[in-house]
């Protein structure tokens, strides 16, 4: 546990340790011409997608838990696709859909300016909302039907009780999703790079490449820990009051039947989202590929590129599920508050941007490599350069460090669901804590387990701001082989790479949204025998 808990911590004493090194002339610099606007433009563009993936994702819950429209039960998963489009997809697409020469403006003669804060607030909230709508939606589902009923009874509307009722009850839910939808958008390099907006993680990465200049990018990279932990210190805000159900109060009212003008808007309100987050991007896709013939006459070099981001997602993956599950299960076989703690510094990495993980990644890693190499130059009398720093093992360990997080989550919610009776009359029969672990606890927690890998394993294929920052010169993975042409002005020609990102994507989100809801169920089976609408 306190190995787990000293990992997660290492990035960030590590960050810290090269912002000391920057002297006073580079710190002046960057406080006088290139925080003022960076921190103006992230605080704007946080405001934002805030704002807007708080309607849609909230609005589309409300509809789909409260209501019976058309459309309903295909919409219930969709609404969670954009999830599969990253960020700077989305915006590479929409600016070529969007631009002066685009389908948009020569369809319908009006041209938008996708390129700018409020292109960026739109294209980012487009694909993130899907956070607040998954949280909100679990949130509603396990509200009671007392209070909403009884405020139906006394004479109120639907939208009073959303206002006075669901929403309160919703705020810890809709909070947690909001700070998720937040950090990735802080998290994000190739749109707001793309679409011409200078941000925190932005100039952490021109910083460093561009400028040359290690310790001004980790002193950026500081300040972003500090915006990092306003926004954590917000969700916990948001969260600091809760409020609970009991008994059959769990279950839910009876959805209301829409009809007519009300049940045509109820789908449209739901479809728009879907549309803009996963449906325009991903026909434009298929599109490109079909057209291009990037099917039948494709670069080649992409097969290797694919090959690279597999084998690496797959190490990532499976280090990140060893590491996560087993995090969990020690935390289960030894309670207390240290436990606590050290789980919470193992998912730091969540929580922390992608360039400035990868920032405090190197410090240790150096440090570990000076190691082997006074060790090898003591026994063979030579050195054997950057062992870790300066190959994909860099690379694997950030993922890792960024996911732990997801699969501690999961584990921890897989382990939630035995019954801890089970545990001790394994050790009543004699078993061992280690074959407890390997007969009761593995075998149970198998769902749990494989959508934490689903879950990480497209994530890391996504990946972008780290991998840009920590692969070897020679590496190339889908995610910045897609930069690359987007660089040059040539997004179209990785359109095939993007859509292969895309297709990975959709299945895990779909298996997701479903188990929740047969947990969800599952779990109204063993509260009642009464079913809901």
């Amino acid at each position: 546990m306190l190995g787990a808990g000293a990992l997660g911590a290492a990035p960030i004493l590590g960050l810290i340790g090269v912002a000391l090194r920057g002297d006073g002339e580079v710190w002046a610099h960057l406080a006088a011409y290139v925080l003022p606007v960076a921190l103006a433009n992230t605080a704007l563009l946080l405001t934002g997608v805030a704002m807007l993936t708080a309607l849609t994702g909230v609005g589309a819950a409300w509809l789909v838990t409260a209501f019976r429209f058309p459309g309903r039960d295909r919409l219930i998963w969709l609404l969670a696709l954009p999830l599969a489009i990253p960020t700077y997809l989305s915006a590479y697409i929409y600016v070529d859909v969007f631009d002066a020469l685009g389908a948009v403006p020569r369809l319908l003669d009006v041209q938008f300016n996708v390129r700018s804060l409020g292109g960026a607030v739109f294209v980012i909230s487009a694909v993130l909302y899907p956070y607040v709508y998954l949280a909100a939606r679990a949130a509603f589902q396990m509200q009671g039907a007392a209070a909403v009923e009884a405020a139906r009874t006394m004479g109120a509307s639907q939208w009073q009780a959303l206002r006075n009722i669901t929403l309160p009850l919703a705020r810890p839910a809709i909070a947690a999703g909001l700070a998720l939808a937040l950090l990735e958008t802080l998290n994000d390099i190739g749109a707001s790079e793309y679409l011409g907006v200078q941000t925190l993680t932005l100039s952490v990465f021109t910083t460093w490449l561009n400028r040359n200049s290690l310790p001004g990018a980790a002193q950026i990279a500081c300040v972003m820990m500090i915006a990092v932990a306003v926004l954590i210190a917000i969700e916990r805000f948001g969260r600091r009051k809760r409020y609970y159900a009991t008994g059959d109060h769990q279950l839910r009212p009876d959805r209301v039947q829409l009809h007519g003008r009300q049940a045509a808007l109820a789908t449209l309100a739901c479809s728009l989202p879907v549309a803009f987050g996963f449906a325009i991007p991903f026909v434009y896709l298929v599109h490109e590929v079909i057209a291009r013939g990037l099917l039948t006459g494709f670069d080649r070099v992409i097969v290797h590129h694919t090959a690279t981001t597999v084998m690496l997602t797959i190490a990532a993956t499976v280090l990140t599920i060893v590491l996560g599950f087993g995090i969990a299960i020690a935390a289960r076989l030894r309670r207390g508050g240290f436990a606590t703690a050290c789980i919470s510094a193992a998912g730091l990495g969540y929580a922390i941007p992608g360039a400035v993980l990868a920032l405090g990644v190197l410090t240790p890693l150096v440090a570990i490599d000076e190691g082997i190499n006074a060790v090898t130059q003591a026994v063979a009398g030579r050195s054997v350069g950057l062992v870790l720093a300066g190959s994909s093992a860099a690379l694997i360990i950030a993922y890792v460090l960024r996911f732990a997080a997801i699969a501690i989550g999961f584990g921890q919610t897989g382990l939630g669901r035995i019954a801890p009776e089970l545990d001790d009359a394994a050790r009543v029969a004699g078993a061992s804590p280690a074959k407890v672990i390997r007969t009761v606890h593995i075998p149970l927690m198998r769902p749990a387990l494989w959508g934490a890998a689903l879950l990480v394993f497209v994530d890391c294929l996504k990946e972008l701001p780290a991998t840009l920052l920590l692969r070897p010169l020679n590496v190339e993975t889908l995610a910045t082989y897609i930069f690359q042409f987007a660089t040059r002005g040539s997004f179209e020609q990785g359109a095939l790479a993007a859509l292969l990102i895309v297709a990975v994507g959709i299945l895990p989100l779909v298996r997701m949204v479903r188990f929740a809801d047969t947990a969800f169920h599952d779990g109204l089976d063993t509260v009642s025998p009464r079913t809901t609408a």
